[in-house]
């Protein structure tokens, strides 16, 4: 009789196991998935193949559950203007394994035009994995974008 039902308790947890989220921790304070930390990101072309976005992005947390503080550095590189990089302030709020990343420009580190109006860099997110974010670049252009955790060198 104790066999049957320690085969069934063995069952249930296995049916249990399987059917919790990947982000969810053994005892409720880890999570695989964290963001926080340093990303580095790159987006696909866009306009017509001629700009590329890449940077680096730091989450830190906010008393809000659910929340970041972030700050964003964005290095676009277009064949028609040249180059620019822009440091931008960001909120972070995650839903599940979703990411909305909204930001706004702070400095202009190195513009590609003289006088231009660059439109703050807004991301949306799916958490792959504790080192791999993907999703689309929300802004003046829409264009996939991919936020890999940056590797920490030992110095």
């Amino acid at each position: 009789m104790f066999g049957g039902i320690t085969r069934l308790a063995a069952l249930a947890m296995a049916v249990l196991m399987v059917s919790t989220p990947a982000y969810a921790g053994t005892n409720g304070d880890e999570d695989p998935a964290d963001v926080l930390g340093t990303w580095s990101f790159q987006t696909k072309p866009y306009r017509n193949g001629q700009c590329m976005m890449s940077g680096t992005m730091y989450l830190s947390p906010h008393p809000n559950e659910g929340e970041y503080e972030c700050e964003l550095t964005a290095v676009e590189v277009c064949s028609m203007w040249g180059r620019s990089v822009v440091r931008q302030s960001c909120k972070a709020r995650r839903f599940g394994n979703q990411i909305s990343i909204r930001s706004q420009v702070e400095e202009m580190l190195e513009a590609k035009i003289e006088g231009l109006i660059y439109v703050p860099d807004n991301f949306t997110l799916t958490i792959q994995s504790a080192d791999r974010m993907f999703g689309a670049l929300v802004s003046a252009v829409t264009a996939p974008a991919e936020f890999r955790r940056a590797n920490e060198g030992i110095s």
